[in-house]
């Protein structure tokens, strides 16, 4: 049961409310039960995409709260099945993983109901490579150079800063290639790397 915690209604901050938004207090229960308390910032004229990531993020939290009251979560739907004709290459690939006897499992959320409906919500303020320029271990970013999902691992090797870096682009190997494709996967490459920088 949700704790009732008695906030103050007065703005308490050290530093002034800015006219661009509109602030309030709210208390919510998350998954592990316990009650938190927290400053509510919604922008009062928000550009387009700005905009988009709030209503977004309002969607999203409004799912949070009916889950909450169900006890369980909403599912987003794994890979689509039956796989329509002109679905796009990457799609294709995922169903013959995930749908197939080759990557099919009963507990896969890919394969079945898939990931939460409010799984993304922790992703949409968190730019994912912001600080990766602070790594100063070795990094070996090891894609298929014909995944749709390549770019990823491209964009993440021009922001790392150090000298122990290395990008390996598998020739002609789509996404899920490098999941269960013993003959692609460079297991020799991934030795060397960790014999090599692991050392201690």
């Amino acid at each position: 049961m949700e704790e009732k915690l008695h906030l103050t209604a007065e703005w308490d901050k050290t530093f002034p409310k800015s006219e661009k938004v509109n602030h309030r207090k709210v208390t919510f229960h998350n998954r592990y039960g316990i009650t938190l308390a927290a400053d509510l910032y919604e922008p009062k004229n928000a550009e387009d995409s700005e905009a988009a990531r709030y209503e977004k993020r309002k969607a999203l939290n409004a799912q949070r709260v009916i889950d909450y009251k169900n006890g369980s979560y909403q599912r987003a739907g794994g890979v689509v099945d039956p796989l329509p004709a002109d679905a796009p290459f990457f799609v294709k690939d995922y169903h013959d993983y995930y749908k197939t006897s080759r990557g099919y499992h009963p507990r896969s959320l890919n394969s079945n109901d898939g990931w939460n409906v409010t799984s993304s919500l922790s992703f949409l303020n968190m730019p994912i490579l912001q600080y990766s320029h602070e790594i100063r271990s070795a990094v070996l970013l090891v894609h298929g150079k014909k995944a749709h999902s390549c770019y990823f691992s491209k964009d993440a090797f021009e922001k790392l800063t150090g000298e122990n870096k290395e990008l390996l682009l598998i020739p002609g190997a789509v996404h899920t290639d490098l999941y269960d494709q013993v003959d692609v996967i460079p297991f020799d490459k991934m030795a060397a790397f960790f014999k090599e920088n692991m050392r201690g």
